[in-house]
Order: C-alpha cells, then sequence, then structure tokens
C-alpha cells in the first residue's frame, strides 16, 4: 500500500547546523495496517508524515501509494486520497461554519463547484449518522458553529471529515496530544473504530505510549531517522509501556542524554 524507498532529507545543508535526518530511509505500510509512530522529539516522526502527505519535499527517493509513484505529486492532489488529522484541533475544520456546512463541503470534495448551495438536503439525514457514531449528540448540532466545540469534539468531527472521502491513508499527527485526558481516550476509541470498521492503512504518530501499545496492528520506534523498533503480530500483542520505556532510556544513555 504505502512504500518509502530510499529517502534522504537534509535540513540546512552546506551550515554549521547541517542536519541529515533521513539517509537511504525505508518503509513499507500494507493495506489495513495501523501502524503507531513513537519517538523522541528529532527523531523523524513529523518529517516522515509531511514528506508522505506532501508538505515537505524529500531530497531524493521515492514515496509509492497503491503501485502509483507519488513523489512529484503535490500536497492538494495527495489529499485526495489522504485523510489528516492534525494535533491542533483548530487545523481540521472550520470554525465558522457549521457542523452541518463542514461536512457539506467535505463531502463535496474532489467534486467540480458550481454556484448553487453545497449543502445536499437529501444527505443531511446521512451527514447525522456519521457524527452520531462520536456519541457526542454532534447529531443534534448540525447548525452549532464549529469553534464554539470542545477540543475533543472537534478533534472527533475532524475524524469523521477525513473519513468522508475514499480514503487510501490516514495520517494522525499526534491528534490526541491537545486534549485533556477523557477527551484523549474517547477520540483513540473512536479513531479506533473508524480505522477497523473502514479497514484504513494509518499511521498514527503519538507521544502516549499506552495508546502505541494498546491501539493498533504495528508499532514503530524511530531514533536519528531509523526505525530501530518495528513490532507486529504477537510481538506487538506482548509489548508493555515498560518495554518502551526501558529502550527510551537505553537510547538516552547511548546518546549521552
Amino acid at each position: 500500500m504505502l512504500r518509502l524507498e530510499k529517502i534522504c532529507k537534509t535540513f540546512n545543508a552546506g551550515t554549521v547546523d547541517e542536519n541529515v535526518l533521513f539517509d537511504n530511509f525505508d518503509l513499507t505500510v500494507d493495506k489495513g495496517e495501523f501502524v503507531s509512530v513513537i519517538g523522541s522529539n528529532g527523531s523523524g516522526k513529523t518529517t516522515m508524515l509531511n514528506i508522505i502527505c506532501g508538505s515537505l519535499e524529500p531530497d531524493s527517493g521515492k514515496i509509492i501509494v497503491g503501485g502509483s509513484d507519488i513523489t512529484k505529486l503535490s500536497e492538494h492532489r495527495r489529499a485526495r486520497k489522504m485523510g489528516r488529522v492534525f494535533q491542533e484541533t483548530k487545523l481540521g475544520t472550520c470554525a465558522n461554519l457549521t457542523i452541518l456546512e463542514n461536512m457539506a463541503l467535505a463531502d463535496n470534495k474532489n467534486k467540480r463547484y458550481g454556484l448553487g448551495s453545497c449543502i445536499n438536503k437529501k444527505r443531511i439525514d446521512y451527514y447525522r449518522s456519521l457524527v452520531e457514531e462520536c456519541g457526542m449528540g454532534l447529531e443534534n448540532r448540525m447548525d452549532t458553529l464549529v469553534g464554539s466545540l470542545s477540543g475533543g469534539q472537534r478533534q472527533a468531527l475532524a475524524l469523521v471529515v477525513a473519513n468522508m472521502t475514499n480514503l487510501e491513508i490516514l495520517i494522525l499527527d499526534e491528534h490526541t496530544a491537545a486534549l485533556d485526558p477523557k477527551a484523549a481516550e474517547v477520540v483513540m476509541k473512536l479513531t479506533d473504530k473508524f480505522v477497523t470498521k473502514r479497514q484504513l492503512t494509518t499511521l498514527m504518530v503519538t507521544h502516549n505510549l499506552r495508546f502505541a501499545v494498546e491501539y493498533g496492528t504495528r508499532l514503530i520506534m524511530m531514533h536519528e531517522g531509523k526505525c530501530i523498533v518495528d513490532l507486529k503480530g504477537e510481538e506487538k500483542k506482548n509489548c508493555n509501556v515498560d518495554d518502551l520505556l526501558r529502550r527510551f532510556n537505553e537510547i538516552s544513555i547511548e546518546s549521552g542524554n
């Protein structure tokens, strides 16, 4: 489904601050895999997501999705088949539009716009059924401005919106990090429900080690632009937070921290 082949990325090349983050980095994610990605700050997690989504170009290498080379494809064209939910709750939805208007816009993604209303009244019950899955009563607040929702409600809606088109890949960029613990739990359970039901190929960057252990079918730990831990199957099921903390401490000692 997704392959990163020999990705190279250097920041501040030719200066005293030169940082070679990726040097022939490879990663393959199979169709339907739910990959949790962890690692210390600067390990390459978010840079990897940015390269996949097209908001950052690699110096060299290829990005293959479903057998097609998308390396030169623009970010907005990749967005036709990729959904992304960010850490910042304000980025995934439009605050000045209602829940209904946000969903109608998402429903019309990749379609040509005319001068008529973007809201198809025949689709409203369908929109309600989608947000009803969140279990937050949003189906009864369709005319509410999204800017007045709580952070957890906005992230839940962002998940719904991201999944309204025929996605090939879902990217979750620390999407629970800005939420309080209760809201984070709710959004994480909702995430797992959506991913499992739709069998979405998913990459989730998170600093929450418990979420990384409890959710997903595969776990990757990154360090200095490399995958130093890659667990799936029984290894993934049997790993625990203490094991991951122990590995983090080993890395810290090896790095002289």
